[in-house]
Formats: C-alpha cells, sequence, structure tokens
C-alpha cells in the first residue's frame, strides 16, 4: 500500500510500504481523510522532540471498516465510517491507575511515536474506534476538537466564567466550541482576522486581533478590571505562557493545551499572590470523543469553513512544505486518502 514518510526533517515523499497484519483483536481499516496536525508540522520541521524518523505522519483520522474478526459479538460491520481516538495507554502507570489514560505515562500516539494514518489502509483495536452519523470530514474533525473540549474540562470552565483563548487553530476552535457549550463568555485571542472571525462562527463571543490592540487593556476593558477566570493557551510560545499568568484574574485557572518550545521564565509571585491553579491538558477522554460528536451531529460547527485545503496523498509532502514556508496562509489542511488507485484486500467495495 502507499504511504506518506517522512525520512527526516524537511524530506518526506509517498512510498511502497507493506499491508498491516490484521489479528482477531484489530480492525483492519480504509483510511479516508487525514487532518495535518500542529505536531505533523513541527515533525516536518524537525522541532517534535517525542518523533523519531522515518515515520508515518497523521493522527486526525476518518475510516471506514473494511474487517472486524472480534468473536464477541460486538464486531463493527463492513462500511462502517468511524473516527480514531489515536493514543495507547498502558493501563499501569500512575496516570492509568487515577483514570486518566489520556495521559499515559507510556502514550504513543499515532503519527509521534508510532506509524499514524497517512497510509491506505491501518488497523487498530475496536475501542480506539467511534462510529458516528456523521459526514468523512466530520469524522476528521473529532480528535482535534476533542483536544481543546479536554482543556475546558481541565480549567473547570463553567457558565460564570469569562474564558480567554489564546489562539484559534483548530485546537483553540474546540476550546471555543466546548467553553461556548458551557455557558462561558470567550474572549478569542489571535493575530489572523480570519481565525477571529471563524472564532465567532465557533461560539466565541469578543476578540482581540493582538498584533494590533493592546491585549492588557483590552483584557482589562472586557472584564471590569479583573482578567478573565479562565486562561487556556493554545499556542505555545514563551510569550503567550507568561501572559496567561499576567493577565489571568486572581484565583483564577489557567490551563496550557501547547508547550513553548523554548525554556520560559516566570514571575513566580503570581503563583502564588494570585493563588493560581495552573494546569496541563493532554490529549482527550473517551467523555470528550463522545461531546464533540455530539456537537458536530448537532451541525453547529462551522466544519467546511474549518478547513482551509484539501489534497490528494500524492501532493501531501508539498503542501507540508507550503505549511512550513507560510503557516499563517493555512487554517486546516486535510489529505484526502479516496482515489482508490490502489486496491487492496477486500477494500475495493468500501471505497468512493
Amino acid at each position: 500500500m502507499r504511504a506518506l514518510v517522512l525520512r527526516k526533517p524537511g524530506e518526506a515523499g509517498v512510498e511502497t510500504i507493506a499491508d498491516p497484519p490484521l489479528t482477531d483483536t484489530n480492525v483492519l481499516l480504509k483510511v479516508r481523510f487525514v487532518g495535518f496536525c500542529g505536531s505533523d508540522l513541527n515533525s516536518f520541521r524537525g522541532l517534535n522532540p517525542l518523533v523519531a524518523y522515518p515515520r508515518i505522519l497523521g493522527h486526525e483520522v476518518s475510516a471506514t471498516v473494511v474487517e472486524d474478526r472480534g468473536r464477541d459479538g460486538g464486531a463493527l460491520s463492513a462500511g462502517t465510517n468511524v473516527t480514531v481516538s489515536p493514543y495507547t495507554s498502558c493501563g499501569e502507570c500512575p496516570s492509568c491507575q487515577r483514570g486518566r489514560r489520556n495521559a499515559c505515562q507510556f502514550n504513543q500516539t499515532l503519527g509521534v511515536q508510532r506509524d499514524g494514518a497517512l497510509a491506505e489502509f491501518i488497523v487498530l483495536p475496536r475501542e480506539r474506534l467511534y462510529p458516528a452519523k456523521l459526514s468523512l470530514k466530520e469524522l476528521c474533525l473529532v480528535e482535534p476538537l476533542t483536544v481543546g473540549f479536554h482543556a475546558v474540562a481541565r480549567g473547570r470552565v463553567c457558565k460564570d466564567d469569562t474564558v480567554a483563548i489564546w489562539g484559534c487553530g483548530g485546537v483553540g476552535l474546540g476550546v471555543v466550541a466546548a467553553a461556548s457549550s458551557r455557558g462561558g463568555r470567550t474572549i478569542c485571542i489571535d493575530v489572523d482576522d480570519e481565525k477571529l472571525q471563524l472564532a465567532r462562527m465557533a461560539g466565541g463571543q469578543l476578540t482581540i486581533n493582538s498584533k494590533r490592540e493592546p491585549l492588557h487593556d483590552r483584557l482589562l476593558e472586557m472584564t471590569q478590571g479583573r482578567g478573565p477566570d479562565v486562561v487556556i493557551e493554545a499556542i505555545g510560545t514563551a510569550a503567550t505562557f507568561r501572559a496567561a499568568v499576567e493577565e489571568v484574574a486572581f484565583t483564577g485557572r489557567v490551563v496550557y493545551v501547547g508547550y513553548a518550545k523554548e525554556p520560559v521564565t516566570y514571575e513566580t509571585r503570581l503563583f502564588v499572590q494570585k493563588e493560581l491553579d495552573v494546569l496541563g491538558s493532554r490529549n482527550a477522554q473517551p467523555e470528550d470523543f463522545a461531546a464533540v460528536i455530539k456537537l458536530l451531529e448537532a451541525r453547529i460547527f462551522p466544519v467546511d469553513q474549518a478547513i482551509s485545503l484539501v489534497v490528494p496523498l500524492e501532493e501531501a509532502a508539498d503542501t507540508l512544505r507550503s505549511w512550513s514556508d507560510n503557516p499563517s496562509r493555512f487554517r486546516k489542511i486535510m489529505v484526502s486518502m479516496d482515489d482508490c488507485r490502489r486496491v487492496s484486500r477486500s477494500a475495493a467495495r468500501h471505497c468512493g
């Protein structure tokens, strides 16, 4: 089968690899769409410390069941469309023992610590699959949105909260939609007017273009001088990490989704003086997948507007290069695997 292989930073191309082996505990899937994520871009640039090369990228997935050999009565029917939870969990580490398998100490995410979904076929355990009555593009958007939903859950957002969201990319849009669905008052912060407009379509109420507007002054204006109750940082720079702590209200909550690619220096007095809850947020839980699927089934999320480009597998490497050269040009990029130029096993009847 064909796959997009990242041989080393900056060097990616379509190669022929072996078909994945199917066992009685896994499901054979025909991959339909794969979304590019910021982690894929960092891997392409050589800035992802978790990835080893060569690597097949891709963890935002919609797929169609080709074969499920499960013999426990719960097998998925061939032709069922699903989205995918791309994580693993060991069941034994402290995180897993506390019921927080999303933060498993030994997690291996598709496309990062193990080969991902930018291939014609993949095999995955059935418990990692989520069937839903959604389009293939909607199913591909589920996982990135769950990351934002999980961050909002970590921040304990409620209807009395004003929530400031740094970054309105794919994860940030999930934060906006989740905070809005909980009744929070949302302030969306970005340097791109198109992303801010999209954030409003996803449920954002107020926006700040921090390139043109004085961020500190505008936040005080919008919060009657208090600062936001919750700050969720979805960019991952030293400057925004610091700003989150500086701008949040006293006794507020700060949630970090991304992580800075360099050391961050803080005025630590603010942690104590404000008595802050500073939280990390990693991946997503099953309840986050259920919440996002419910949101998308309600048809209130701007799916078409969130996707800026769809390309075939043959153009994926060039698109990665273009994205790396000009990241602000793109919102969500998806790779379509549906040309069916090469058909394997019994998948032919399920393609297209």
